[in-house]
Protein backbone atom coordinates (compact mmCIF):
# COMPACT_ATOMS: atom_id res chain seq x y z
CA UNK A 1 0.00 0.00 0.00
CA UNK A 2 1.33 3.27 -1.10
CA UNK A 3 1.65 5.74 1.87
CA UNK A 4 0.15 9.38 1.09
CA UNK A 5 1.65 11.24 3.68
CA UNK A 6 -0.16 14.69 4.81
CA UNK A 7 1.04 14.77 7.67
CA UNK A 8 3.05 18.58 6.77
CA UNK A 9 4.55 19.93 3.51
CA UNK A 10 7.91 19.89 5.35
CA UNK A 11 8.66 15.95 4.39
CA UNK A 12 9.07 16.82 0.92
CA UNK A 13 11.95 15.17 -1.15
CA UNK A 14 14.21 16.83 -3.72
CA UNK A 15 13.16 15.95 -6.90
CA UNK A 16 16.09 14.65 -9.93
CA UNK A 17 16.06 18.20 -10.80
CA UNK A 18 16.81 19.84 -7.59
CA UNK A 19 19.32 17.23 -7.00
CA UNK A 20 20.87 17.72 -9.82
CA UNK A 21 21.55 21.13 -9.21
CA UNK A 22 22.73 20.64 -5.48
CA UNK A 23 25.38 18.29 -7.19
CA UNK A 24 26.25 21.01 -9.80
CA UNK A 25 26.77 23.93 -7.02
CA UNK A 26 29.32 25.78 -6.97
CA UNK A 27 30.60 26.62 -3.13
CA UNK A 28 32.76 28.58 -0.61
CA UNK A 29 32.57 29.45 2.56
CA UNK A 30 29.45 31.61 3.50
CA UNK A 31 30.71 33.00 6.80
CA UNK A 32 33.10 34.95 4.73
CA UNK A 33 30.35 35.65 2.43
CA UNK A 34 32.00 33.72 0.08
CA UNK A 35 30.13 31.18 -1.37
CA UNK A 36 28.35 32.53 -4.53
CA UNK A 37 25.98 30.31 -4.66
CA UNK A 38 24.27 31.45 -1.47
CA UNK A 39 24.92 35.02 -2.82
CA UNK A 40 22.63 34.30 -5.15
CA UNK A 41 20.17 32.71 -3.34
CA UNK A 42 19.99 36.03 -1.67
CA UNK A 43 20.36 38.21 -4.56
CA UNK A 44 17.40 36.63 -5.94
CA UNK A 45 15.08 36.27 -2.53
CA UNK A 46 16.01 40.43 -1.88
CA UNK A 47 14.55 41.04 -5.80
CA UNK A 48 11.68 39.11 -5.30
CA UNK A 49 11.08 40.97 -2.18
CA UNK A 50 12.25 44.17 -3.02
CA UNK A 51 14.55 44.33 -0.06
CA UNK A 52 18.10 45.80 -0.39
CA UNK A 53 19.54 42.64 1.33
CA UNK A 54 18.47 38.37 2.04
CA UNK A 55 20.12 36.15 4.82
CA UNK A 56 20.20 32.67 4.40
CA UNK A 57 19.60 30.34 7.48
CA UNK A 58 18.95 26.75 9.06
CA UNK A 59 15.23 27.58 9.85
CA UNK A 60 12.13 29.11 9.66
CA UNK A 61 12.47 29.68 13.55
CA UNK A 62 15.82 31.26 13.28
CA UNK A 63 14.67 33.49 10.92
CA UNK A 64 12.11 34.87 12.60
CA UNK A 65 14.29 34.85 15.93
CA UNK A 66 17.03 36.45 14.23
CA UNK A 67 14.27 39.31 13.40
CA UNK A 68 12.50 39.62 16.96
CA UNK A 69 15.99 40.15 18.23
CA UNK A 70 17.28 42.89 16.00
CA UNK A 71 13.47 44.30 16.29
CA UNK A 72 13.38 44.80 20.21
CA UNK A 73 15.56 44.78 23.47
CA UNK A 74 15.19 42.72 26.84
CA UNK A 75 11.84 43.58 28.06
CA UNK A 76 10.31 44.94 25.03
CA UNK A 77 6.87 42.88 23.83
CA UNK A 78 6.02 42.14 20.74
CA UNK A 79 2.01 41.33 19.55
CA UNK A 80 0.95 38.61 17.59
CA UNK A 81 -1.57 35.83 17.22
CA UNK A 82 -2.26 33.96 20.16
CA UNK A 83 -1.62 30.78 17.48
CA UNK A 84 1.27 32.25 15.37
CA UNK A 85 3.93 29.90 15.10
CA UNK A 86 6.23 32.24 16.94
CA UNK A 87 3.91 32.19 20.23
CA UNK A 88 3.66 28.26 19.69
CA UNK A 89 6.13 26.55 17.94
CA UNK A 90 9.60 27.95 18.49
CA UNK A 91 9.92 26.57 21.87
CA UNK A 92 9.38 29.84 23.88
CA UNK A 93 12.71 31.09 21.88
CA UNK A 94 11.77 34.83 22.15
CA UNK A 95 12.07 34.73 25.79
CA UNK A 96 15.18 32.76 25.76
CA UNK A 97 16.84 34.49 22.91
CA UNK A 98 15.93 37.64 23.40
CA UNK A 99 14.24 38.48 26.77
CA UNK A 100 10.94 40.14 25.22
CA UNK A 101 7.35 39.19 26.41
CA UNK A 102 4.73 38.46 23.79
CA UNK A 103 1.45 39.85 23.87
CA UNK A 104 -0.95 37.30 22.37
CA UNK A 105 -4.36 38.68 20.26
CA UNK A 106 -7.23 36.09 19.66
CA UNK A 107 -6.91 36.66 15.91
CA UNK A 108 -10.16 35.28 14.25
CA UNK A 109 -8.70 32.21 12.08
CA UNK A 110 -5.37 33.34 13.24
CA UNK A 111 -6.11 37.19 11.55
CA UNK A 112 -5.91 39.73 13.45
CA UNK A 113 -7.00 43.33 13.02
CA UNK A 114 -5.80 46.88 13.14
CA UNK A 115 -8.04 47.31 15.66
CA UNK A 116 -7.11 44.96 17.89
CA UNK A 117 -3.18 45.97 17.36
CA UNK A 118 -4.05 49.57 18.46
CA UNK A 119 -5.79 48.33 21.19
CA UNK A 120 -2.88 46.20 22.53
CA UNK A 121 -0.14 48.73 22.55
CA UNK A 122 0.82 49.62 25.39
CA UNK A 123 1.40 53.45 25.85
CA UNK A 124 3.23 53.84 29.77
CA UNK A 125 6.69 52.33 29.12
CA UNK A 126 7.33 53.28 32.63
CA UNK A 127 4.73 50.47 34.31
CA UNK A 128 4.73 47.81 31.33
CA UNK A 129 6.39 46.76 28.77
CA UNK A 130 7.21 49.03 25.61
CA UNK A 131 5.20 47.62 22.85
CA UNK A 132 8.33 47.16 20.35
CA UNK A 133 7.34 44.96 17.43
CA UNK A 134 4.57 43.16 15.80
CA UNK A 135 4.66 40.25 14.07
CA UNK A 136 1.93 38.12 11.72
CA UNK A 137 1.82 34.50 9.89
CA UNK A 138 0.92 34.64 6.32
CA UNK A 139 -0.33 32.15 5.43
CA UNK A 140 -1.55 31.41 9.20
CA UNK A 141 -1.07 27.33 10.05
CA UNK A 142 -3.04 27.11 12.65
CA UNK A 143 -5.57 29.16 11.22
CA UNK A 144 -5.52 26.12 8.35
CA UNK A 145 -3.49 28.23 6.11
CA UNK A 146 -5.67 31.23 5.96
CA UNK A 147 -4.38 34.57 4.10
CA UNK A 148 -4.25 37.79 5.75
CA UNK A 149 -6.48 40.23 3.55
CA UNK A 150 -3.86 43.01 1.96
CA UNK A 151 -5.74 46.31 3.48
CA UNK A 152 -5.77 44.59 6.70
CA UNK A 153 -1.76 44.55 6.12
CA UNK A 154 -1.18 47.93 5.46
CA UNK A 155 -3.90 48.81 8.15
CA UNK A 156 -1.66 47.01 10.49
CA UNK A 157 1.33 48.64 9.33
CA UNK A 158 -0.22 51.96 9.54
CA UNK A 159 -1.24 51.68 13.50
CA UNK A 160 2.94 49.83 14.11
CA UNK A 161 4.22 53.31 12.47
CA UNK A 162 2.21 55.29 14.54
CA UNK A 163 3.52 53.95 17.65
CA UNK A 164 7.40 53.79 16.64
CA UNK A 165 7.00 49.93 16.32
CA UNK A 166 8.76 47.45 13.53
CA UNK A 167 7.03 45.35 11.94
CA UNK A 168 7.64 41.33 10.74
CA UNK A 169 5.79 38.52 8.45
CA UNK A 170 6.17 35.61 9.46
CA UNK A 171 5.99 34.00 5.42
CA UNK A 172 6.79 30.68 5.99
CA UNK A 173 4.08 30.33 3.72
CA UNK A 174 4.06 33.07 1.91
CA UNK A 175 4.34 31.90 -1.90
CA UNK A 176 0.89 30.03 -1.65
CA UNK A 177 -0.75 33.43 -0.56
CA UNK A 178 0.95 34.46 -3.51
CA UNK A 179 -0.15 31.93 -5.75
CA UNK A 180 -3.73 32.25 -4.49
CA UNK A 181 -4.17 35.84 -4.70
CA UNK A 182 -2.02 36.96 -7.40
CA UNK A 183 -0.87 40.07 -5.32
CA UNK A 184 2.68 40.08 -5.80
CA UNK A 185 5.84 39.11 -3.14
CA UNK A 186 7.06 42.84 -2.61
CA UNK A 187 3.00 44.40 -2.62
CA UNK A 188 3.37 42.26 0.66
CA UNK A 189 6.72 42.80 2.07
CA UNK A 190 6.72 46.71 1.68
CA UNK A 191 4.67 46.72 4.79
CA UNK A 192 7.35 45.17 6.91
CA UNK A 193 10.69 46.16 8.13
CA UNK A 194 11.29 42.49 8.22
CA UNK A 195 10.36 39.38 5.97
CA UNK A 196 11.11 35.64 6.16
CA UNK A 197 9.92 32.72 3.85
CA UNK A 198 10.58 29.31 4.01
CA UNK A 199 12.10 27.38 1.02
CA UNK A 200 11.46 23.58 3.04
CA UNK A 201 7.69 23.65 2.96
CA UNK A 202 5.52 24.17 0.09
CA UNK A 203 8.63 25.06 -2.05
CA UNK A 204 10.16 21.28 -1.55
CA UNK A 205 13.79 22.52 -0.84
CA UNK A 206 15.37 20.02 1.93
CA UNK A 207 16.20 22.38 4.16
CA UNK A 208 16.53 26.31 4.95
CA UNK A 209 15.04 30.22 4.94
CA UNK A 210 15.25 33.59 3.86
CA UNK A 211 15.44 36.76 6.09
CA UNK A 212 15.22 39.98 4.52
CA UNK A 213 15.14 43.61 5.14
CA UNK A 214 17.90 46.64 4.96
CA UNK A 215 21.39 46.15 4.55
CA UNK A 216 21.74 47.46 7.68
CA UNK A 217 19.53 44.91 9.19
CA UNK A 218 20.73 42.30 7.24
CA UNK A 219 24.32 43.28 8.41
CA UNK A 220 23.26 42.71 12.07
CA UNK A 221 21.22 39.48 11.10
CA UNK A 222 24.41 37.88 10.12
CA UNK A 223 26.33 38.57 13.06
CA UNK A 224 23.05 37.42 15.71
CA UNK A 225 22.79 34.19 13.19
CA UNK A 226 26.31 33.75 14.37
CA UNK A 227 25.39 34.15 17.90
CA UNK A 228 22.93 31.95 17.31
CA UNK A 229 24.97 28.79 15.99
CA UNK A 230 24.03 29.36 12.88
CA UNK A 231 26.85 29.70 10.61
CA UNK A 232 27.01 27.94 7.59
CA UNK A 233 30.20 27.20 5.59
CA UNK A 234 30.26 25.48 2.24
CA UNK A 235 26.06 25.61 2.13
CA UNK A 236 25.77 26.05 -1.28
CA UNK A 237 25.06 22.97 -1.64
CA UNK A 238 21.99 23.39 0.20
CA UNK A 239 21.15 26.56 -0.95
CA UNK A 240 21.17 25.32 -4.83
CA UNK A 241 17.97 23.64 -3.51
CA UNK A 242 16.42 26.86 -2.56
CA UNK A 243 17.11 28.49 -5.73
CA UNK A 244 15.54 25.59 -7.95
CA UNK A 245 12.85 25.57 -5.79
CA UNK A 246 12.08 29.27 -6.31
CA UNK A 247 12.16 28.94 -10.21
CA UNK A 248 10.55 26.05 -10.44
CA UNK A 249 8.34 25.22 -7.75
CA UNK A 250 6.70 28.52 -7.01
CA UNK A 251 3.50 28.51 -9.90
CA UNK A 252 2.63 24.74 -9.15
CA UNK A 253 1.47 25.40 -5.70
CA UNK A 254 -1.74 25.89 -7.14
CA UNK A 255 -2.10 22.04 -7.40
CA UNK A 256 -1.44 21.65 -3.55
CA UNK A 257 -4.45 23.87 -3.85
CA UNK A 258 -7.01 22.46 -5.64
CA UNK A 259 -6.01 19.19 -4.15
CA UNK A 260 -6.46 20.53 -0.78
CA UNK A 261 -10.12 21.74 -2.07
CA UNK A 262 -10.29 18.10 -3.28
CA UNK A 263 -9.78 16.66 -0.70
CA UNK A 264 -11.54 19.25 2.13
CA UNK A 265 -15.24 18.27 -0.14
CA UNK A 266 -14.50 14.60 0.34
CA UNK A 267 -13.99 14.91 3.76
CA UNK A 268 -17.01 16.64 4.08
CA UNK A 269 -19.01 13.88 2.51
CA UNK A 270 -18.28 11.34 6.13
CA UNK A 271 -20.16 11.49 8.57
CA UNK A 272 -16.24 11.72 10.87
CA UNK A 273 -15.33 14.94 9.42
CA UNK A 274 -16.23 18.71 9.23
CA UNK A 275 -14.64 21.19 6.62
CA UNK A 276 -15.40 25.14 6.80
CA UNK A 277 -14.96 25.45 2.82
CA UNK A 278 -15.50 28.62 3.15
CA UNK A 279 -11.83 28.94 5.10
CA UNK A 280 -10.35 26.26 2.54
CA UNK A 281 -7.66 28.99 0.74
CA UNK A 282 -4.78 27.24 0.32
CA UNK A 283 -2.83 23.87 0.95
CA UNK A 284 -3.71 23.09 4.76
CA UNK A 285 -7.10 21.44 5.43
CA UNK A 286 -7.99 21.72 9.30
CA UNK A 287 -10.84 19.00 9.46
CA UNK A 288 -12.76 19.09 13.10
CA UNK A 289 -14.09 15.77 14.32
CA UNK A 290 -17.81 15.78 14.59
CA UNK A 291 -18.03 12.70 17.13
CA UNK A 292 -15.87 14.15 20.84
CA UNK A 293 -15.64 10.88 21.82
CA UNK A 294 -13.12 10.49 18.72
CA UNK A 295 -10.31 12.37 19.85
CA UNK A 296 -7.31 13.73 17.18
CA UNK A 297 -5.29 10.77 18.52
CA UNK A 298 -7.13 8.31 17.24
CA UNK A 299 -8.51 9.54 13.98
CA UNK A 300 -4.80 9.83 13.28
CA UNK A 301 -4.17 6.14 14.16
CA UNK A 302 -6.56 5.04 11.67
CA UNK A 303 -5.86 7.27 9.42
CA UNK A 304 -2.28 6.33 9.46
CA UNK A 305 -3.24 2.05 9.42
CA UNK A 306 -4.87 2.89 5.87
CA UNK A 307 -1.65 4.67 4.55
CA UNK A 308 -2.85 8.41 4.94
CA UNK A 309 -1.15 9.94 8.08
CA UNK A 310 -1.98 12.92 8.92
CA UNK A 311 -1.24 15.38 12.26
CA UNK A 312 -3.50 15.83 15.22
CA UNK A 313 -4.31 19.32 15.71
CA UNK A 314 -5.49 19.66 19.34
CA UNK A 315 -8.13 17.26 20.72
CA UNK A 316 -10.90 17.59 17.86
CA UNK A 317 -8.87 18.39 14.89
CA UNK A 318 -6.52 16.43 11.94
CA UNK A 319 -4.59 19.01 9.83
CA UNK A 320 -4.11 17.80 6.26
CA UNK A 321 -1.36 19.49 4.07
CA UNK A 322 -0.68 19.06 0.30
CA UNK A 323 2.50 19.42 -1.21
CA UNK A 324 4.31 18.63 -4.47
CA UNK A 325 5.34 14.97 -3.66
CA UNK A 326 1.05 14.40 -3.62
CA UNK A 327 -0.25 14.17 -7.34
CA UNK A 328 -4.29 14.22 -8.12
CA UNK A 329 -4.08 10.58 -8.33
CA UNK A 330 -2.75 10.74 -4.74
CA UNK A 331 -5.72 12.44 -3.49
CA UNK A 332 -7.76 11.03 -5.92
CA UNK A 333 -6.87 7.75 -3.57
CA UNK A 334 -6.19 8.95 -0.26
CA UNK A 335 -10.04 10.37 -0.55
CA UNK A 336 -11.39 6.79 -1.80
CA UNK A 337 -9.67 5.23 1.30
CA UNK A 338 -11.16 8.06 3.30
CA UNK A 339 -14.67 7.75 2.52
CA UNK A 340 -14.71 3.87 2.64
CA UNK A 341 -12.67 3.50 6.00
CA UNK A 342 -14.70 6.43 7.76
CA UNK A 343 -18.49 6.70 7.73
Amino acid sequence: MKIIDLRSDTITRPSAGMRKAIAGAEVGDDVFEEDPTVNRLQDISAEIFDKEAALYVASGTMANEIAVNIHTKPGDEVILDRYCHIMNYENGAAGFLSGVNLYPIDGINGIITAGQVEKAVRHYPLASPESALVSIENTHNYGGGTIYPIKEIRKISKIALDNSMKRHLDGARIFNAVTATGIKPDEYSRNFDSVSFCLSKGLGAPVGSVLLGTKDFIREARRIRRIFGGGMRQSGIIAAAGIYALENNVERLIEDHENARTLAEALNTSKTFHVELRLQQTNIVIAEIKNPENSAEIISEKLHSIGVPAFPFGDNRVRFVLHLDVSKADIKEACKRITTNFD
